[in-house]
């Protein structure tokens, strides 16, 4: 079973993925805590549901077949890879958002892994795992780092420098509200760096709050 905060169909705001119809299922509960937070209501339980239920849920929005796994922390739950696992094979393409502090080596090989690298803003610096470097697929996995400032910047640069990380797929994306994106594609540009800026779309299509977008 799984604790189950919501699921609702709504287009993919983030990651390269951007600006398409996907199905989100938001599972309950995290690890961290995280100063720019826009998804604190993670904690609520609304369900405890069997795979074969979040099946049957989701396939209300066919003929989608983008679903996101998100949280919170999706892999605090040890039925994730199994959900992931059958949604392949039922034919979705999966994107899973996790927030690097926990091992993605059992993640089925054909999930998307959208992987957090967390920057000082966040509070939570030093958390990312390092040897999730090694499971990422750089033909189809991504790194997504959020920024707040300029110091989130420089961590952001230095850490894909430090490991080697060009040829990978790289996200930046701006805090909303907190950093303005030509702020940041400006820095970008000055450094030449090799990276998707992403912005969150749901947050300018409808309100920064509202939820099940």
């Amino acid at each position: 079973m799984l604790k189950v905060c919501e699921i609702f169909l709504s287009i993919q705001g983030e990651s390269s993925f951007a600006g398409l119809p996907c199905i989100f299922v938001r599972l309950s509960g995290c690890n961290l805590h995280c100063d720019w937070c826009d998804s604190r209501f993670h904690q609520e339980i609304q369900s405890e549901m069997s795979i074969a239920e979040i099946i049957e849920a989701i396939s209300e929005y066919k003929p989608v077949d983008l679903v996101e796994i998100t949280g919170g922390e999706p892999l605090l739950q040890k039925d994730t890879p199994a959900l992931l696992d059958t949604l392949e094979r039922t034919g979705y393409r999966v994107l899973l958002e996790t927030n690097g502090t926990l091992p993605i080596s059992e993640i089925p090989p054909h999930v998307i892994n959208v992987v957090d690298v967390k920057c000082p803003s966040s509070g939570h610096k030093d958390t990312f795992l390092r040897e999730n470097i090694i499971y990422l697929d750089p033909g189809k996995d991504e790194l997504k780092f959020v920024i707040a400032d300029k110091a989130d910047y420089d961590f952001a640069r230095e850490f894909i420098m430090y490991n080697n990380l060009w040829g990978y797929k790289i996200l930046f994306s701006a805090v909303f509200d907190r950093l303005q994106p030509k702020e940041l594609v400006s820095w970008v540009i000055e450094d030449r760096l090799a990276v998707r800026i992403q912005l969150q779309l749901h947050k300018y299509i409808w309100e920064p709050e509202k939820r099940g977008v």
